[in-house]
C-alpha cells in the first residue's frame, strides 16, 4: 500500500462538472462481511459538487478510484438547513446500501460520523477536515496555514498598493488556519503592507461556502481599500471574489483546487495570480485504495507542505512574472519543511 507521504495531486479535472451525480441505488445490504461491498461513496459539504474547489477535489479522488478499481461509487449532494440527524441518515443509508469507504466530506460531518461509524464497524468512515475518533474512521486534516503562508508570499510579492485583502467563508476556527497563514506570509515578506480580512457569515448554515452574491460583494468592498491582491478561501462564495477581482482588474488567489485550471472559471483565469492547494483528492484515493488492499487507514493523518499534501499553484505563465515571487515561496517553502519557520494557525 502507498504511503500518505507520497500522494500525487491529482489535478481537478473540469469536466467533473458535466457528469451526473451516480445513484446510490440497489437494496440494503450487512456491510459485515466486506465480500459484496461496493467502492467508495463520498457526501458533499455545503455548496455541493461545482464548486470549483473543496467538493470538487474530492469529486476527482472518487473518480481516479472509480477508474482504478472498476467498482460502483456514489456522490451524494447535501441540502439547504440541514441537520446533524440528515447527515446522519445520509451517512447510515451509504454504509447499509454497502458503500465501502464512506467519506463525509468536511467537519460539518463530525458529529454524524460520530454516531454511525461505531454501528457499522466493518465499513471504514473517513471525514476531511476533522478529528474523530473511531477504530474505522480516518480523519484526513490538511495544514491549510501552510498553503496559505506561501499564499501570502505571493501576494506579497504582487501587491502594488500595499493592501491585500482576505475573505473567508465563515468565522470559525478551520477558516482562521487560512487567515493566520496568509497575513504571516504576507508580512513576514514586507511587514509594511496591510491585510484587510473579513468573513461572509458567522454560520455555515447562513451561506458563507455557498453565496458568490456574498464573496462578490465582499471583494469589492476590499478592493475600494484599495486591495490589489484578495485571497478566498470561501468554497462556492469563493467564485463571487474572483469575478469581482477580474472586473476590477486586480488579482484573485484560489484556494484548495487549482482554480486556474477550472473550466467554469476560465473567463476569469487571467486574474487568478495562484491558489493554494489542498490535496483532498489525492487523500480521498488513498483511503479508498487503502479499503482496497484490505488495509484501511485509520488515525488522524495530517498532509502538510512536506509530504506535499498541500502547496501552491503555479499554472498561471503571469505567476513567474511577478518580480521576485518564485524565489520567495520556495524560500518560504524550504523554510516550513525545515522547520526553520513556525506557521501560525491562529
Amino acid at each position: 500500500m502507498r504511503r500518505i507521504s507520497r500522494l500525487t495531486r491529482v489535478a481537478v479535472g473540469a469536466a467533473s462538472l458535466a457528469l451526473a451525480a451516480t445513484a446510490c441505488g440497489g437494496t440494503s445490504s450487512d456491510s459485515g462481511d466486506g465480500k459484496d461491498d461496493k467502492g467508495l461513496a463520498i457526501a458533499y459539504d455545503i455548496g455541493g459538487k461545482g464548486d470549483q474547489s473543496f467538493n470538487d477535489a474530492a469529486y476527482a479522488g472518487l473518480e481516479r478510484a472509480k477508474k482504478e478499481f472498476g467498482y460502483e461509487t456514489a456522490d451524494i449532494e447535501p441540502t439547504d438547513g440541514e441537520t446533524d440527524a440528515d447527515k446522519e441518515q445520509r451517512l447510515t443509508s451509504l454504509a447499509k446500501q454497502g458503500y465501502n469507504p464512506v467519506i463525509g466530506v468536511g467537519f460539518a460531518y463530525g458529529p454524524a460520523m460520530k454516531a454511525v461509524a461505531s454501528k457499522y464497524p466493518d465499513t471504514t468512515f473517513g471525514i476531511v477536515d476533522s478529528v474523530v475518533e473511531g477504530k474505522n474512521v480516518a480523519s484526513l486534516v490538511f495544514a491549510e496555514n501552510e498553503a496559505s503562508y506561501l499564499a501570502g508570499v505571493a501576494a506579497a510579492k504582487a501587491t502594488k498598493t500595499k493592501t491585500v485583502g482576505f475573505v473567508g467563508g465563515v468565522d470559525i476556527p478551520l477558516i482562521h488556519k487560512f487567515e493566520a497563514g496568509y497575513k504571516q506570509g504576507v508580512q513576514d515578506t514586507d511587514p509594511k503592507i496591510k491585510v484587510v480580512s473579513q468573513y461572509l457569515t458567522q454560520t455555515a448554515e447562513e451561506g458563507g461556502f455557498s453565496s458568490p452574491d456574498k464573496g462578490r460583494a465582499a471583494a469589492e468592498g476590499q478592493i475600494e481599500k484599495k486591495a490589489d491582491v484578495v485571497y478566498q478561501a470561501a468554497g462556492l462564495s469563493g467564485q463571487g471574489v474572483i469575478e469581482a477581482a477580474a472586473k476590477a482588474k486586480v488579482w484573485a488567489i484560489g484556494v484548495d483546487s487549482d482554480q486556474y485550471e477550472q473550466e467554469a472559471l476560465a473567463a476569469y483565469k487571467d486574474s487568478i495570480l495562484t491558489s493554494a492547494l489542498k490535496d483532498i483528492d489525492g487523500a480521498v484515493f488513498a483511503l479508498a485504495e487503502s479499503v482496497e488492499d484490505d488495509k484501511p487507514l485509520a488515525g488522524t493523518h495530517t498532509f502538510d507542505l512536506k509530504s506535499d499534501g498541500v502547496g501552491l499553484s503555479d499554472s498561471n505563465p503571469k505567476f513567474a512574472e511577478v518580480p521576485g515571487a518564485q524565489d520567495a515561496v520556495a524560500k518560504a517553502k524550504e523554510g516550513i519543511t525545515s522547520g526553520s519557520i513556525k506557521v501560525k494557525t491562529e
